[in-house]
């Protein structure tokens, strides 16, 4: 037998079953599928699922395959011999005439010898009918097998609910609706490279008079980085609450992200607090410079201190700019200007300044959106979280 051949064929027919958020219904679906298309291979033709209870008992909670009609709810304790030695080992393999095996209880379950494997952290119990004919090694081979393909299909299942969950919460924390500010047309937007992103964007109403505006960018992307950003998130929130001043805010949020315990350290943040007459006083930490378009005048907003996160004592400085009727102010991640085309070359500066210059008479949300096309076209896939937000001062 190719031993490799088949777990190869075992883990491409799991890959066909959907993901279940009950782990009880995905241990049934595999178990299923595996007696039913690996009968031959394996000397599987069924067994029954056993699910650990706050009493120290396992409980029979279901069959596949071709097996007895053993009645569901029937319990064995923890202490039961052949259950104690597959808690300890994982594995085991037993005949009817073993010391510790219950001839009677096996009878009732249908056993004609146990052999089993636990599962998902033992909390559950599987099973298997085999023939008798089958040597121990084959069973053992075949039981190592199927334990592995499960385990890996429960983690897989479990990650994948991680990350669904880590989704929700980073959709949940970026602006639904763009805001409505007297003067300004404002619009923003974040392209995960993955599920999750590491990019983050904010618009948060500090008063009646001034506009919170935040881009940040946890290093690398995936799920470390979309749990610092949430940080971010959160920090801000409670710093505009309390009515700290920028400086300060960046200070705690500095503190924040290094005293965590996550791999992702480092993480670049542009804040802002934009005035209804067009002053916008701003930290830059670390992230890519964003700039204004006064007419045919660039102005980069590069005040303010290092990113956030290495350095639990570094210092900030404010920065000022005014945004008067017409003028543009473009905010962007580094997912934009070093998104990387076949020939490895960058989609840089020069091209966002062009692209945002030609179309600066057009509505925030149009050349946002531009911008995310032109990048699109030009760079290769999920590189990298691609985010813009574009603020424009319009006559009122």
């Amino acid at each position: 037998m190719d031993y490799k051949k088949l777990l190869t064929q075992v883990e491409r027919t799991l890959e066909q079953i959907e993901t279940t958020t009950v782990t009880k219904t995905a241990i049934e679906q595999v178990a299923e599928t595996i007696a039913t298309n690996f009968r031959e291979e394996l000397g599987i033709t069924g067994g029954r699922i056993y699910e650990c209870r706050d009493d120290n008992t396992y409980e029979l909670v279901g069959r596949f395959g071709v097996t007895q009609e053993a009645p569901l709810g029937i319990t064995v304790p923890r202490d039961y011999k052949p259950i104690e030695l597959v808690l300890e080992n994982g594995i085991v393999v037993m005949d009817p005439s073993d010391p510790g095996v219950d001839p009677v209880l096996e009878k009732q379950l249908g056993a004609r010898r146990f052999a089993a494997i636990a599962v998902g952290d033992e909390d559950y119990i599987l099973s298997f009918d085999v023939p008798q004919e089958l040597s121990r090694e084959d069973i053992l081979f075949s039981l190592n097998l199927i334990r592995y393909v499960i385990n890996q299909k429960l983690r897989a299942h479990r990650f994948e609910s991680l990350i669904v969950e880590a989704q929700r919460i980073q959709q949940s924390i970026l602006p639904q609706r763009v805001p409505q500010y007297a003067g300004f047309d404002i619009w923003g937007r974040t392209v995960p490279a993955e599920i999750v992103s590491g990019d983050f964007y904010d618009f948060i109403p500090v008063s009646e008079n001034v506009l919170g505006i935040a881009i940040a960018d946890g290093s690398g992307h995936g799920l470390p980085a979309a749990l610092v950003v949430r940080d971010i998130y959160m920090g801000l929130r409670m710093a505009t609450d309390r009515d700290f001043k920028i400086i300060r805010t960046l200070q705690k949020l500095n503190h924040i992200i290094h005293r965590s315990r996550l791999t992702t350290k480092f993480v670049s943040l542009f804040y802002g607090e934009l005035e209804t007459g067009g002053m916008l006083i701003y930290c830059n930490a670390g992230h890519n410079p964003p700039f204004v378009l006064h007419g045919k005048e660039v102005e980069y907003l590069r005040n303010g201190g290092p990113v956030l996160g290495p350095t639990p004592d570094a210092t900030y400085t404010r920065g000022f700019v005014n945004l008067a009727p017409g003028d543009l102010l473009c905010m962007y991640s580094d997912g934009i200007v070093e998104a990387h085309d076949a020939k490895d070359q960058e989609f840089g500066m020069e091209r966002l300044l062009r692209v945002v210059k030609a179309n600066r008479e057009r509505t925030a949300q149009e050349i946002g959106q531009e911008v995310l096309a032109k990048v699109a076209k030009f760079g290769r896939e999920a590189e990298d979280d691609r985010t813009v937000v574009i603020v424009k001062a319009v006559a009122v």
